[in-house]
């Protein structure tokens, strides 16, 4: 059983765990150790319809101001998802419509309720103010920073150098996120490193209000199965709403070098077991047994402990034992070309992206790797994609 931290031991974990910088670091410790309730924000901009595990990193940050008895906020940027953070991007990030918005929002609070308690987070959608301010407003903020400042941004400035395009609207996303801060009357906000810029900025347009300005914590960024930033856009996420098997088979994909980094920044494991792990791991331990404990706990904190036992029978008995599943999803498909059925069955998103998979090799029927675009399935037969999606066709 996990033991109770003292309080000053939960605030020097707060501080340090999966922490990058705090600024201003002596003013938020003096804070938390006044036993003041301060208010914590963080923002979320609903550009995709999952919460991945790279946002559950801040979002467990804030549950651990939670449960030291602070005021969580959460902002859906319903409105600053319209405009678009390039913050993370080598290239302009298009405007989204107000529909995909809408739609991509809808279960953003079922899923931050795996994590935080909902009940007791002030919840809000950025567009109850964004949408009211005018002209006058924007020119006041957008005064109190300089063009220099905003394209010294390393993103920036190479995509400058590089003859790319940058929009004006990109220069407004800062202030956006900036006067966030100022609404909520924010004490502390949490955000990931490439966030920097913009939570600085709530620092700035905060003074212009006569507010104090907010403590800053950002944590580092994950790595998603491809070992590149975990990002939806790159198809490379687990998603806080994957069904167990998923979950747990996409963990034991994951690279060998991230399991201690996984295991600080997306659980709660106590930092002296996870030292055992990293001890276990340079003595020469399989890499697999500790990430077998990784995916137990990663599945269990979002399902349940009996999910995750049942997750890692099927992975066992389906991966190591190279056994074919006896309760996959049966599909019936409108035609039995394989590229439609990938489509159809939404295993890939497009007919391009199946192409690529079955030319990659990625695309079984009954076991034997299938690469021709032309394929005709045959109903019974078992598809697989990669090493964790079945589908029995019939």
């Amino acid at each position: 059983m996990k033991k109770s931290l003292s309080k000053s031991n939960k605030i020097e974990e707060l501080l340090n765990r999966g922490v990058e910088e705090i600024i201003d670091r002596p003013n938020l410790e003096n804070k938390l150790k006044s036993g003041k309730q301060l208010r914590i924000k963080l923002g979320i901009d609903p550009t995709s319809p999952n919460i991945h595990l790279g946002r559950s990193i801040p979002l467990l940050k804030l549950r651990d101001f939670q449960e030291l008895g602070h005021k969580i906020i959460l902002i859906i940027g319903d409105f600053t998802g319209l405009i678009g953070d390039t913050s993370d991007k080598d290239s302009e990030r298009p405007m989204l419509s107000e529909e995909t918005v809408r739609e991509n929002l809808k279960t953003y609070i079922k899923q931050a309720a795996k994590i935080i308690d909902v009940d007791s987070t002030e919840i809000r959608h950025n567009s109850e103010w964004l949408g009211k301010l005018g002209y006058m407003d924007i020119g006041c903020q957008a005064d109190v920073f300089s063009l220099n400042e905003f394209i010294s941004r390393e993103n920036i400035s190479r995509r400058l150098n590089e003859g790319k395009r940058v929009s004006l609207r990109e220069l407004l996303y800062p202030l956006m996120q900036g006067y966030d801060s100022v609404e909520v009357r924010s004490d502390v906000e949490i955000g990931g490193t490439d966030q920097r810029f913009n939570l600085l900025a709530g620092r700035d347009v905060q003074r212009l209000y006569g507010q104090e300005p907010q403590d800053i914590l950002t944590n580092p960024l994950i790595e998603g199965l491809d070992g590149r930033k975990m990002s939806s856009s790159f198809g490379n996420s687990i998603n806080l709403f994957d069904t167990s098997n998923n979950m747990f088979g996409k963990i034991m994909s994951l690279k060998d070098d991230l399991i201690i980094k996984y295991f600080i920044l997306l659980t709660r494991v106590e930092m002296k077991t996870i030292d055992e792990y990293k001890t276990h791991l340079k003595d020469g331990t399989n890499p697999r047994d500790i990430k077998m404990k990784l995916a137990l706990e990663i599945v269990r904190m979002y399902h349940s402990k009996e999910d995750a036992d049942d997750a890692r029978d099927y992975f066992i008995k389906t991966f190591t034992q190279k056994e074919i599943p006896s309760d996959m999803p049966q599909f019936k498909p409108a035609a039995y070309n394989i590229i439609l059925i990938l489509v159809e069955s939404k295993l890939v998103s497009s007919k391009s992206e199946a192409r690529r998979i079955l030319d990659y090799g990625g695309v079984k029927i009954d076991g034997k790797v299938v690469k021709e675009m032309n394929y005709v399935v045959l109903s019974g037969s078992v598809l697989q994609k990669g090493k964790i999606k079945f589908l029995k066709i019939l």
